[in-house]
């Protein structure tokens, strides 16, 4: 079975929570405590671990940048429309998240980012299936024939 946890550092555990139950996902409570919550990205496979700061200090003897102030990483999801991506966005935004750049269209993929109440950076987006079996340049050769 392969499992994927991508760890963020948050402030407040609760605010976390709130913000990406917003987004549609899930808390599992077996795997969440004081200092640390699991959000269920996708069943069986993806979450994320919310850890306090001073918890997710315990993993590294390297100092934790502030994503509030640096991007160290982004976390990009692809949903199922466009439509989907926007409706995630709307929501995250609706529960403290902000928005600082316009959303990016290249006909063939849409993305838009969102970044949660901490700083850490998220990248909703779609891809037409014909490009992601394909490859954009074959499928951009497609449009134009």
């Amino acid at each position: 079975m392969t499992l994927m946890f991508v760890n963020l550092p948050v402030t407040d555990l609760e605010r976390a929570k709130a913000f990406y139950e917003a987004l549609g996902f899930r808390i599992n409570p077996a795997f969440t405590d004081h200092n640390a919550a699991c959000v269920v990205v996708e069943e069986d496979h993806n979450f994320f671990m919310l850890l306090l700061r001073d918890f997710f200090q315990t993993f590294t003897d390297r100092p934790i940048g502030d994503p509030a102030k640096d991007v160290s990483v982004a976390t990009a999801l692809m949903l199922d429309s466009r439509d989907d991506v926007d409706g995630t966005v709307a929501a995250g935004l609706a529960a403290g998240g902000t928005e600082a750049r316009p959303a990016s269209d290249y006909g063939f993929m849409y993305q838009r980012q969102l970044t949660d109440p901490d700083g850490n950076l998220l990248e909703f987006g779609w891809m037409d299936p014909k490009a992601a079996e394909q490859g954009p340049e074959a499928f951009m050769a497609d449009q134009q024939a």
